[in-house]
């Protein structure tokens, strides 16, 4: 049978490209701002000055309600991407996440308003994760669902390069405010400069996905049949074998990633007593391997599968969890970027091929729903808690740590043996 013209008409590759890319690149920007804030101010900030050890913990309390926030804004981004279509949903999940960021910026410090000041904090970073809860999922299937055949992986892989893009923007603004400011500046008024610098980049964001039309995919439901009444009761009910595979096949690549970025930086400027200027400018030296471990990864998925890519990402990820404790524990530089680089390249491997392996899991009537809820939760169990877990278990030692890497690489890969579901078109 002919697919209608609906159905099969694209939009221009150039502008859905840079859709995914720009649109989780402001997304991710506004994420790992809080993350890396999270680590360096906002423990003497936010919290009563008990001890370091005590405000840092509270920190990462607040780093982790964003992931609770986060199968929220999937499952209510879910409905109204599989209802009404991919693209208003997706420029709303923008800009709720980016207005909380801006926000950021002008809220009262823990001196100025006690108790009130962690309260607002608290509800505005669940605010992001509401947002952050409907991006990616929007983001991959606009790639994906445009994308011709044999190029999944490699369209998919877009919105992924968002996050490498916004950790660079995030921490290279944050660099270069730690150069030009003195600490007291810093502590003062300058850390509020990136997340007003936040506006600029939704609007830019917002500019992009404008112009967008909705996806091949979804245009091909609507002309078929209505779309689905509960979009998540349809996904448990028909889907839960994929969600449930889903959900455990993402742990990996968000506990590598949050224990490369927020835990390093964390442990390494305390413990470690590393100057964060020195710090920061190892991660982004790393953060290039994470780069191009996800093109490598999207090319190779187009050659084999996607779930081919993610297994062996894994299995090597599962190796590396044993060298954390040996390159880290000691403080030398050169040893500490040697494993971040490794680590994160890793990384490149169990996320780059995500956008095409996850919502090839899910027919396009409930894909939306599917691809964010699993992306979503396997987030809350592989990285909302993984800085304040692996800060717990370094106290106890590093060789922790790297266990628990080892562990979550290792429940990722038995989902992806377990799963075996070819991909859907």
């Amino acid at each position: 049978m002919t697919a209608s013209p609906a159905a099969t008409e694209r939009a221009p590759a150039a502008r859905v490209l840079t859709a995914s890319l720009v649109g989780t690149a402001v997304e991710f920007y506004d994420f790992y701002i809080y993350a890396t804030a999270a680590a360096l101010v906002f423990p003497q900030l936010f919290f009563p000055s008990e001890s370091a050890t005590a405000q840092l913990m509270s920190s990462y309390a607040t780093f982790a309600i964003a992931f609770i926030a986060r199968p929220v804004g999937a499952v209510a981004f879910g409905h109204f991407g599989d209802r009404i279509g991919r693209k208003s949903t997706l420029v709303w999940s923008l800009m709720l996440m980016g207005g909380s960021t801006m926000a950021i910026a002008f809220l009262p410090t823990y001196a100025q308003a006690g108790w009130i000041a962690p309260l607002l904090l608290c509800i505005l970073r669940f605010g992001q994760g509401l947002g952050l809860g409907g991006e990616w999922g929007g983001a991959a299937l606009l790639a994906v669902e445009n994308a011709p055949p044999g190029w999944k992986a490699r369209f998919g892989m877009f919105p992924q390069l968002g996050a490498p893009v916004g950790f660079i923007a995030a921490n290279g603004l944050f660099l270069i405010l730690g150069l030009v400011l003195s600490q007291d500046d810093f502590l003062a008024w300058g850390w509020r400069i990136p997340f007003l610098a936040s506006a600029l980049l939704v609007i830019i964001g917002l500019w992009v996905r404008l112009k967008l039309t909705e996806t091949p995919a979804f245009k091909a439901v609507l002309e078929k049949e209505r779309p689905p009444m509960v979009p998540l009761g349809e996904l448990f009910r028909l889907h839960w074998r994929e969600t449930l595979g889903g959900t455990f096949g993402v742990v990996a690549c968000f506990c590598i990633y949050y224990i490369a970025t927020a835990f390093a930086l964390g442990y390494g400027t305390t413990t470690l007593g590393i100057q964060r200027e020195t710090f920061l400018q190892v991660q982004l030296v790393a953060i290039l391997f994470m780069a191009g471990g996800i093109v490598w990864a999207g090319y190779w998925a187009d050659a084999s599968t996607p779930r081919i890519v993610l297994a062996f990402g894994c299995a090597l990820s599962i190796g590396a969890g044993f060298l954390l404790a040996p390159m880290m524990g000691g403080g030398d530089l050169l040893l500490i970027g040697g494993f971040l680089s490794l680590l994160l390249l890793l990384m490149g491997f169990v996320y780059g091929p995500l956008g095409a392996w996850l919502p090839g899991l899910f027919p396009a009537r409930v894909r939306y729903t599917g691809a964010s809820v699993a992306f979503n939760v396997g987030g809350v169990i592989g990285g909302g808690f993984t800085p304040i877990v692996a800060a717990s278990l370094a106290a106890e030692g590093l060789d922790l740590v790297g266990i628990y890497l080892s562990a979550a690489a290792a429940l990722s890969f038995i989902a992806l043996m377990l799963l075996r579901k070819p991909a859907l078109d």
